[in-house]
């Protein structure tokens, strides 16, 4: 019986608080929809009337949830006979002990005889201040002017006794700008008759003078007019911005305007779609062993859209030399995301297409925006995808083909790697010192290898050629290819039987290019490289390095790992191409010897250089920033400004914003008496005046102490014998 009167007491508490914030945000709301209607209409005020209930409904709620079992034993241990138990009411008889149980009995019977008052007093302070200022603020609505029924909205509106005498006053303004439809941006409307719109914008204007003319017009600072039709009050007119310009409003019969100043409309140009390429992350692949996927991938931004669908231009490339064929044939790609920023994405398999060893797929991603009528086309960066050729079937011997960038003996990498993995599976038979010295002999081998590598690259030799050490027991296959070291003992064992050479003569320039110089010196015996082989070539010289370091030190086991990268980069060298190009003499005329020492110069004419003369700069530009800086008002200014407005037509490039640069020339014609005026355009001009050439400074005079010793010096020239 207790538990009910509690919770009923606890209801009435959470209805009050719940009617309290309702009472106290009603006259706001109804502030927000009587602003809202006098600003955007009914439907608007509507929609934010039902915004209003719904905050209003959520925020009673709220506050009415705040008043919990926490806030209801608080108020309940507030009274002096609930003895700070409040709490033992809302516990299970189950969970207490006997003491807690009849202390709980006790709290229930003195709750039957006493009702619990829970609810807190109004608040009523608060809620008349809230009261009076939302009346406030309606009473502010109340004498808000309205807005004025007429689709123009008012500019400078003066009663003909305030307007100025001789004068003509826009009363009311209006410009509408309709983008075109593709660009998806809404029409809207300003008062200002300055715009900044997108290319191919429908521009209306609404104009209302007083006095009313019998004619008007809109004329660019180009020539172009746009002449205004009156309907009723109203003057309109219409244009489709295709370039920025400056317009003036032109009357006819009619006081000239009040506001000379001119308008200004930029056209904002529609850009091309911008390709990037994101996967692959460079421009030429090569197809590794194995490779049947291609994956291709493509980011596309435009300011106003991409179309949904891209061509994938696919070429391939078949043949060598002169004898290359091409296969052109186009995909259809559908991109994905929103239309400002769409992803292509394709999967090619370069076998389905047709592609052999030694063959280019050449990809290009072409895709358009949604301008209308003629969209704008972009087109990627080309990515390749080649499949090295088979070197070993080139021919050589020849000038003018293609040949290996590297001969043969450059794969004797691959048994230095043999040789070490045997001196390791026989580490365990062999002792410890001659086991450091078959790997200090492969190290050797190493070394010869990596100097052979460093000719090309133009290193210098480490000393005179020695013969390698004594050959390894190490086995191999006999089917394998040459080893670095055999091509060494090779190369020592062809020149044995050599007679010696004779010892270098002194002072011939033969001997001494012989013994100090370095074939790899001389053009015709260096190896020219692209960049990217020659990178690769010093990356494998440096894993070389490592793997000599470690097989010199007795530690095949740590150098495999440096030898086998080396020979991964071997082999990217190795499929690298190059090609020779034939050397050949200039073609010149055959010589007459009849005509040899007789001085006959019949039918030669000496060479003649023509020289154009350097055109002078114009020299409107700058008389009209030295007329400017004199006093306003002088009389050569129309004739300057009006030079100045042909050089501005014929060199619009030559000033950073022509517009700006039109605006000012404008303002100083109408305002010729304004020395701020003057001042911005001399400043503009500054900007576009011609730098004077270079010129050699004379060198001045020299002074009293200068002459001095120049005679000094004269003196002691001439006294010398």
């Amino acid at each position: 019986m207790s538990t009910g009167v509690l919770h009923k007491a606890w209801q009435r508490a959470r209805t009050q608080r719940l009617l309290e914030w309702l009472v106290l945000l009603a006259p706001w709301a109804a502030v927000a929809c009587a602003l809202t209607w006098r600003l955007a209409g009914a439907a608007a005020a509507l929609a934010v009337l039902a915004i209003a209930i719904v905050a209003m409904a959520v925020a009673a709620a709220s506050a009415s949830r705040s008043l919990d079992r926490a806030w209801v034993v608080g108020r309940l241990d507030a009274r002096a006979d609930m003895e700070d138990s409040a709490d033992l009411l809302f516990a299970l008889p189950q969970g207490l002990t006997p003491l807690q149980r009849l202390q709980q009995a006790r709290l229930q019977q003195r709750l039957c005889a006493s009702a619990p008052r829970l609810a807190l007093p109004w608040r009523w302070p608060r809620l008349l201040a809230s009261l009076l200022l939302a009346a406030a603020a309606g009473a502010a609505l109340v004498w808000w002017p309205a807005r004025p029924a007429a689709t123009v909205r008012p500019a400078t509106v003066q009663s003909p006794r305030a307007q100025p005498a001789g004068f003509t006053v826009i009363s009311a303004q209006r410009l509408q700008l309709r983008p075109p439809a593709y660009t998806g941006q809404a029409a809207r409307e300003t008062p200002a008759l300055d715009a900044r719109a997108a290319v191919g914008t429908q521009l209306q204007w609404t104009l209302r003078f007083a006095p009313q003319p019998r004619g008007a017009a809109l004329v660019f600072h180009d020539g172009r007019r746009v002449a205004l039709r009156r309907e009723g009050e109203d003057w309109r007119g219409s244009h489709v911005l295709q370039h920025s310009a400056l317009y003036r409003i032109a009357l006819e019969d009619a006081p000239p305007l009040q506001q000379r100043r001119a308008h200004r409309l930029d056209a904002i140009a529609d850009r091309p779609p911008q390709v990037r390429v994101l996967q692959p992350e460079q421009s030429l692949t090569l197809l590794q062993e194995g490779q049947t996927r291609w994956p291709l991938a493509f980011a596309v931004h435009d300011d106003y859209g991409v179309a949904a669908a891209a061509q994938l231009r696919v070429v391939l490339a078949q043949g060598s030399g002169e004898n290359i064929a091409f296969r052109e044939s186009l995909l259809t790609l559908t991109g994905s995301g929103p239309a400002s920023a769409r992803r292509f994405g394709r999967t090619l398999d370069p076998l389905a297409l047709g592609m052999a060893v030694g063959d280019d797929l050449i990809v290009q991603l072409i895709v358009c925006d949604n301008r209308r009528p003629v969209p704008q086309q972009a087109r990627s960066a080309s990515l390749i995808l080649r499949w090295p050729p088979d070197l070993g079937s080139q021919a050589g011997g020849l000038d003018g083909i293609v040949k290996k960038a590297l001969p043969a003996y450059f794969r004797s990498q691959r048994q230095i790697i043999i040789d070490a993995q045997a001196l390791l599976e026989q580490k365990r038979r062999l002792p410890a010192q001659g086991f450091v010295t078959r790997s200090d002999a492969i190290g050797v081998d190493q070394r010869i290898l990596r100097l052979r590598y460093g000719q090309f690259l133009g290193e210098e030799a480490e000393g005179a050629p020695k013969p390698p050490p004594a050959p390894t027991s190490a086995t191999a296959d006999s089917s394998a290819p040459a080893t670095a070291a055999a091509s060494d003992r090779q190369a020592h064992d062809d020149h044995a039987g050599e007679p010696a050479a004779p010892a270098a003569g002194l002072g011939r320039q033969a001997d001494v290019l012989a013994e100090f110089g370095h074939t790899h010196d001389q053009a015709e015996a260096a190896t020219l490289l692209d960049p990217q082989t020659r990178a690769t070539l010093k990356a494998a010289l440096d894993q070389m390095w490592q793997s000599e370091l470690h097989l010199r030190q007795g530690q095949p086991e740590l150098a495999l790992p440096f030898a086998y990268k080396a020979l991964e980069l071997i082999k990217q060298v190795q499929q690298a191409e190059r090609v020779y190009l034939a050397r050949v003499g200039p073609e010149l005329p055959p010589i007459d010897p009849g005509r040899r020492l007789r001085g006959d110069r019949t039918g030669l004419s000496p060479a003649q250089i023509k020289v154009s003369a350097a055109t002078a700069p114009d020299p409107a530009p700058l008389r009209a920033w030295q007329a400017l800086g004199d006093h306003p008002g002088a009389t050569a200014d129309a004739d300057l400004l009006q030079q100045l407005q042909r050089w501005l037509g014929d060199h619009p490039m030559e000033v950073e914003d022509p517009l700006a640069f039109a605006a000012a020339l404008d303002r100083v014609r109408n305002e010729p008496a304004c020395a701020a005026c003057r001042g911005h355009l001399r400043a503009l001009l500054w900007t576009a005046l011609a730098r004077p050439p270079a010129q050699v400074q004379r060198r001045p005079p020299a002074d009293q102490v200068g002459q001095r010793y120049l005679d000094a010096l004269e003196a002691a020239r001439e006294a010398r014998p």
